[in-house]
Order: C-alpha cells, then sequence, then structure tokens
C-alpha cells in the first residue's frame, strides 16, 4: 500500500489544533484559580450556558471512530445511516424529558448516586466500576484506532499521534475542570464541521458536482435507505437503526456520566434541556456531513474500490486515503481533515477523563473520607483527572496489541451485561453472513494493476448453530438485548425475593413515562404509576418550597431516603428550575 505524506503545512495545521487546545486548559485555570471547590472543577459550579455544552455534547460522542468510520460505512452499505436522524431524536427527547430532570433537581453529580438512592451501595458500586472499566477500554481504542488508520495511510507518526493526544487532553482536564472541557469541545466542534465542509466541497468538485454524487449514488444502489424487513438479523433496517439505535445512544445520553455531568453543569433545567436539543441539530449535521462524504467517496471510487483492489488494508482507511488524494495539491487541507479527525478523538477523550474523575471522587473518595476540605478535594480532583489520563493514554497502547429490588438490581445488571459480551463476543468470532449484512457491490474494473501481497483470512473450520442466528443479531440491538436482560431478570428476581410496593418508593427518584403518554387522563397515569405517589401533597410541598434535595440525598445515602429525612436547604429552586450562584458558592456538600 503506497503511503502518501504529510507537509510542513499540515504539520502546522494540525499542531495548532493541540497548542489552541492546550491554552484553553491554561486560560480555565488562571481564571477560575480562585474557585477553589470541587464543585467549580467538576460541574463548573452548575452555572454553564446551553450553547458551549450543546456543543460539547456534540463533539464528544462524534469521535474520530465517526469520523473515519461513518462515511466508510456508507460507502459499503448505503445511506440507511440517516434513519439515525430519527434515532437521536428520540433519544433527546427521551433524555430531556424522562432522565435530565431527575439527575437535575436530585443534586447530584454521579449518576450513579442515584442507584444508591432507589437501591443500595452494592448496585451503585457495582455500575461505578462497570462504567470505569468500560470508558476505559472505550477511550482506550477511540485513541488507537484512528490513530491506526491515519498512520497507514498518511505516514503521520503513529505513537506520536497517541502520546500528544493523551498529554494534551489529560493537561487541559488537569488544569481547567469541566469549564475547560467544555469550552475545548465547543472550538474542537467547529473544527469538526470545518474539516467535513472542505472534504464535501472539494469532493463533490472532484466528480462533477453534487448532482452527479446522487446520480452515481442511485445508480449504486446507495441511496436505497428504508428498508422495512423485521428480520433482527440485518445488519441494516429502518427497524434495527430506529429501535435498536435508540436503545444503544440512549444509554450514551440518558444515564451516561459524561453527558449528564454537563447537562447538570447547565444554570437552570431550561438551559440543559436547550443544550440537549441544540445538540440534536449538531448531531444531523454531522451525521449528514458523514453520510454525504460516504456517496462523494462512492461516486469518486466507483470504477476502483481501493479496499478490494489491495490500495488500503480496511474499510476506515478509506477516508483519510480519499482526502490524501482530493488535497493533493493543497497543502495544509490533508492536515486540516486529521485535525477534524482528532477533534472528535480530544472531545471524547477529555469528556471521559473528567467523568472518570467525577465517579471516582463522588463514589468511592467521599464515600471513604466525608469531610474533606474545599481546598484538598478540589487537588485529589485533579490528581484523579492526571492519573485516569495516564491510564486512557496507556490502554491505548494495550489497545495496540488486542484485535479487531436489591437483588433484582443486582441480578438485573449481571444478567444484562452476560447477555451483552455473549451476543457481542460471538458476533465477533463469528461474523455475521453477507446474507445478512448485505454489503453493496464494489468495482475495481479500471484500477491500475499493480503488485500486491495478499494474505488469506483465517477461517474457522466449522460455525456453531447459533452463528447464524443469535450471534448474526444486528450490532444495534446489542444494548436492547443487554437493557431487556437487565429488566426482565430484575423483575422476576424481584418477585421470587419479595417485590417493593409502589407506595414505598419515594416519587423524586421516578420519572413517569406514562405521563408523556396518558397526559389527557389522570385515571390512566394514576394506574401506571403502580402505586407510586406521585400526586401526594408531601412531594409538591416539598418542592414548592424552595428546597433541595442534596442535604436529603446526603442523609439518605446513609439512612435510606425517607421522606422525614430530607433537609430543607436554600438550593434548588423549582420555580426557576435553577441552583443560585451565591448558594453554589456558600454550601458545602458532604
Amino acid at each position: 500500500m503506497a503511503v502518501k505524506s504529510f507537509e510542513a503545512w499540515d504539520y502546522v495545521v494540525f499542531a495548532a489544533l493541540f497548542v489552541i487546545s492546550s491554552g484553553i486548559g491554561v486560560f480555565f485555570a488562571i481564571k477560575e484559580r480562585k474557585k477553589t471547590t470541587s464543585r467549580e472543577f467538576l460541574v463548573g459550579g452548575r452555572q454553564m450556558s446551553f450553547a458551549p455544552v450543546a456543543l460539547s455534547l456534540t463533539a464528544s460522542f462524534m469521535s474520530a471512530v465517526t469520523v473515519l468510520g461513518t462515511p466508510a460505512e456508507v460507502y459499503r452499505f448505503g445511506a440507511s445511516f440517516l434513519i439515525f436522524l430519527i434515532s437521536y431524536a428520540f433519544v433527546v427527547f427521551f433524555t430531556s424529558e424522562l432522565f435530565l430532570p431527575v439527575f437535575y433537581r436530585s443534586g447530584i453529580t454521579s449518576t450513579y448516586e442515584y442507584l444508591q438512592l432507589r437501591f443500595n451501595k452494592p448496585v451503585r458500586y457495582a455500575a461505578t466500576i462497570i462504567y470505569i472499566l468500560q470508558t476505559i477500554l472505550y477511550t482506550g481504542v477511540v485513541v488507537y484506532a484512528p490513530a491506526l488508520a491515519l498512520n497507514q495511510v498518511t505516514g503521520f507518526n503513529l505513537w506520536a499521534s497517541v502520546f500528544a493526544t493523551g498529554i494534551v487532553c489529560t493537561f487541559y482536564c488537569s488544569l481547567g475542570g469541566l469549564k475547560a472541557v467544555v469550552w475545548t469541545d465547543a472550538f474542537q466542534m467547529v473544527v469538526m464541521i470545518v474539516g467535513f465542509l472542505t472534504v464535501l466541497i472539494q469532493g463533490s468538485n472532484h466528480v462533477g458536482g453534487f448532482d452527479n454524487v446522487l446520480e452515481q449514488a442511485r445508480n449504486g444502489s446507495r441511496l436505497d435507505i428504508v428498508d422495512f424487513d423485521v428480520d433482527p438479523l440485518r445488519r441494516h433496517t429502518f427497524w434495527t437503526i430506529a429501535v435498536g439505535g435508540t436503545f444503544t445512544w440512549l444509554g450514551i445520553y440518558g444515564v451516561n456520566q459524561s453527558t449528564i455531568q454537563r447537562c447538570i453543569s447547565c444554570k437552570t433545567e431550561k438551559h440543559a434541556k436547550l443544550a440537549l436539543y441544540f445538540n440534536l441539530l449538531g448531531l444531523w449535521i454531522i451525521v449528514v456531513c458523514a453520510v454525504f462524504c460516504g456517496l462523494i467517496m462512492y461516486a469518486y471510487y466507483k470504477d476502483c474500490d481501493p479496499w478490494t483492489s489491495g490500495a488500503i488494508l480496511a474499510p476506515d482507511q478509506l477516508m483519510p486515503y480519499f482526502v490524501m488524494e482530493i488535497f493533493a495539491t493543497m497543502p495544509g487541507l490533508p492536515g486540516l481533515f486529521v485535525a477534524c479527525a482528532f477533534s472528535g478523538t480530544l472531545s471524547t477523550v477529555a469528556a471521559s477523563i473528567n467523568a472518570l474523575a467525577t465517579v471516582t471522587f463522588e463514589d468511592f473518595v467521599k464515600s471513604c473520607f466525608p469531610h474533606l476540605s474545599d481546598t484538598l478535594s478540589t487537588w485529589i480532583s485533579k490528581g484523579l483527572c492526571l492519573l485516569f489520563g495516564i491510564i486512557c493514554t496507556s490502554m491505548a497502547v494495550l489497545a495496540s496489541l488486542m484485535g479487531s429490588v436489591v437483588q433484582g438490581a443486582l441480578g438485573g445488571l449481571l444478567t444484562g451485561i452476560t447477555l451483552s459480551f455473549w451476543v457481542g463476543i460471538g458476533a465477533f468470532v463469528y461474523p455475521a453472513p453477507d446474507s445478512k449484512t448485505l454489503p453493496l457491490p464494489l468495482s475495481t474494473e479500471f484500477c491500475v494493476q499493480q503488485n500486491k501481497t495478499t494474505t488469506e483470512a483465517y477461517q474457522l473450520s466449522s460455525r456453531p448453530v447459533l452463528a447464524d442466528t443469535w450471534y448474526s443479531l444486528s450490532y444495534l440491538y446489542f444494548s436492547a438485548v443487554g437493557c431487556l436482560g437487565c429488566i426482565a431478570a430484575g423483575i422476576i428476581i424481584s418477585f421470587l425475593t419479595g417485590r417493593q410496593r409502589g407506595k414505598d418508593v419515594d416519587p423524586l427518584l421516578i420519572r413517569p413515562v406514562c405521563n408523556l403518554f396518558c397526559f389527557w387522563s389522570k385515571k390512566y397515569k394514576t394506574l401506571c404509576w403502580c402505586g407510586v405517589r406521585h400526586d401526594q401533597e408531601t412531594e409538591q410541598d416539598y418542592l414548592d418550597s424552595g428546597s433541595a434535595w442534596k442535604q436529603g440525598v446526603e442523609s439518605g445515602l446513609q439512612n435510606g431516603l425517607k421522606q422525614d429525612t430530607l433537609s430543607q436547604i436554600p438550593a434548588y429552586n423549582p420555580k426557576d428550575k435553577s441552583y443560585p450562584k451565591s448558594v453554589q458558592e456558600k454550601t458545602t456538600y458532604f
């Protein structure tokens, strides 16, 4: 495979991304130096506005894997990825209306504090440990995979990019806290959009304009977007994306620490909701850009596919290979695209480091040392950012060695994880046949013949019975399998061991879904509440009194949440749905 090298201007543009990102961290370290509480460092004092948070949310979950992987997916399987626009809409709506109000009004910082309030400590700690392990593994792959793809196509130094990413993210996370992460993400989001737009404009010019792109895509069956086949083994259909995609992304947005942490950093609940809805617009823009980049690539390579012809080794190298070709005579623009890809990496890694530090501090450090001073808490938080920055960077190195009710809660958690791992690992070992994934045809008819070395892929001698059924399940249903398995096992075990009565569940811990769909009938709403007293006067009186949960949460974490333990403190304002700045600065928690 021929490797095209960067030029001086490409390195200058790429280096500017890291310099500016680091500069934002230094700026907030200086600006916020007098604010010494861990709350300021971890959640920005709950005084962020919606605009930067919206950009930050979009940038964090549109990683370099998306920048490189989605266009390649569209190139191979068609533009059905556009159906994700529907999934994202459902996800943001449910997160904003169901999950966010509970977390925001509770005053908790770690999402896993909720699990102790609703269930008990073992559930909380189990979920926290799983989150930490999963996030470290994911972050390592997010750093290494795109760096490898770019290295093999552009010649960009693999380990230099890996360590630069880890060092820069750790640097500005440790210095500036959440505010530095959010504003750096906002800058990186702009870089991502500019990078995509340059590829779209130059790429469409190379293939004869946008109309020709659509014509070639239509001729190649890339615009057959909607397929209503209900077969769950099919890779992409309307149902796998709309339903499976919603389950997948709801886990990322609805209860993910990284998302919720930035939402609760907003000055009011309204700002938090606006951040989510404007983030939806950002998600749509990124997905549309990525899809059209894939279509332009297909129009460009329709007669000579670089993957099947051996010019590249893997589909995730398609996008950088394409960029190096269309910008061959324009120094600096390949560097802009690489900056675009690494903006996704930086934002994802930074958000992960900050979230890991937060859950570790809130769920473990504070539990063991509840009376830490503000200054010491802040330094511990910064130390945790440094620690997890080192761990995540080390995980990227390890990635290079890898191949491509209480009883009910715990039982459900383990069941969901087991099912997800079972189907996920099975699908990795026994990939679904082409009859289910339905890759679209690629041509090498007009490729220039070149000497190349081919290797025979290792084939397993036999496929088990489950290989063409359970293991061939669309990857978008993996989260649904885990979620439904957790719910089913939790319900069964709860009934066997003694279910909890609805009237014993604190209504502040539950956001009834039925209120969204049965809003016209109090009778049906009450029936669907399953005995939880959402209409009781104590709840409404509590909110109307202008009190916040946090001090009551603190007691509840130790004694079990009960109405008579909720202390009245002037923090959360239910009328404005906000946390006043003065209270945030004066109130000491834990």
